[in-house]
């Protein structure tokens, strides 16, 4: 056997849910829209301007002294994360037959108290994901609280150059922005780093890794192995395709699981001919390529001949629509289309 590794994003591949956004949404006072103005303030950052030090996902940073206002606590969190913790169909399958073949790790911007319900539910080892840890159980002054309490409609009322005075000059001035300096995401940059941390510690080529990634905060990871190991996109939005070499569109993770078993045993040249033999022939490829035959039966029992997407991408434009509508449909429009 090669000696390979499995490594994937968790909201998107693994999990419906986009978790901070939905904690924003409960705890926050039109948090839903307060969160989508400062996800598309921080896709800007990262992807427009590429503000130096700004990872994408640092929005997680950016809205935690507004919860903290807003009395989120770290148990209110854990407790949120456990209850609305939704799968992706077949996720848990899939991830067991990874953690099988090879060593698996879960890179995530979310924060440590989702990952925490998520690995619980899973019975995946927490010291095999990488994630953001901060604690919310800290004390700021009543006159802060109040002032962000109002800040929160200026967020979702201005525009750049607003947010840019919020968040980078008002609230670092306060005792809450001291918070921050301790809290660093795993996105962007940060996941990318994570990854070759883990090869590090494995003593892996970035040739022996596979990623699945789905959004912005995946286009550093995706853009380090494109071309070396398998960089993959699992119902990816515009970021994720542009980054990735393979697509996988699908409403069930276990679409990945014919990868998944050829990335334990053969090397990416054999992975993508047989993509692209799938493309033109899905059963034809399912027969005359060296997948494990259960993996193949299983595969052929979720999907019915109603085979899912996988290819090889060419034009990632011409992947988009299809990409997005199956995003949207199993994990909702408003996370659907968050960057």
């Amino acid at each position: 056997m090669l000696n390979r590794v499995f490594v994937t994003d968790c909201e998107g591949p693994i999990s419906l849910n986009d978790n901070a956004f939905e904690a924003a949404a409960h705890f926050i006072p039109d948090g839903d829209r307060f969160f989508r103005k400062v996800s598309e303030f921080d896709d800007i950052l990262a992807d427009e301007i590429r503000r130096p030090g700004y990872n994408a996902g640092d929005t997680l940073k950016l809205i935690v002294p507004f919860l903290i206002a807003h009395g989120v606590t770290d148990e209110k969190l854990r407790e949120f994360s456990e209850r609305t913790l939704r799968l992706v169909p077949g996720a848990d399958e899939t991830l067991k037959l990874a953690g099988r073949l090879m060593p698996s790790y879960i890179v995530s911007t979310s924060y440590r108290h989702y990952i925490e319900a998520l690995c619980r539910h899973l019975d995946f080892p927490l010291e095999n994901t990488r994630h953001t840890t901060l604690s919310l159980d800290v004390e700021i002054p009543n006159e802060e609280r109040e002032a962000l309490v109002r800040l929160r409609e200026d967020v979702i009322e201005g525009d750049f150059e607003d947010l840019d005075e919020i968040f980078f000059h008002l609230i670092p001035g306060m005792e809450a922005g001291k918070i921050l300096d301790g809290v660093k995401t795993v996105g962007g940059d940060g996941k990318r780093v994570a990854l070759m941390e883990i090869l590090s510690e494995l003593e892996l080529p970035p040739e022996s890794a596979m990623y699945v990634g789905d959004s912005i905060t995946d286009v550093e990871p995706l853009r380090e192995l494109n071309g070396r190991g398998l960089a993959v996109s699992f119902n990816g939005n515009r970021y994720a395709l542009r980054e990735a070499e393979v697509a996988v569109i699908s409403t069930d993770s276990r679409a990945l699981t014919p990868l998944i078993d050829l990335h334990s045993r053969f090397g990416r040249d054999y992975i993508l001919e047989f993509i692209r033999a799938y493309s033109e022939n899905p059963e034809r490829a399912l027969e005359s390529f060296r997948i494990d035959f259960r993996v193949v039966d299983e595969f052929r029992r979720v999907f019915r001949g109603d085979y899912p997407i996988i290819t090889v991408i060419e034009e990632a434009e011409d992947l988009l629509d299809a990409s997005m509508e199956v995003r949207k449909n199993i994990r909702g429009e408003d996370v659907g289309s968050l960057g």
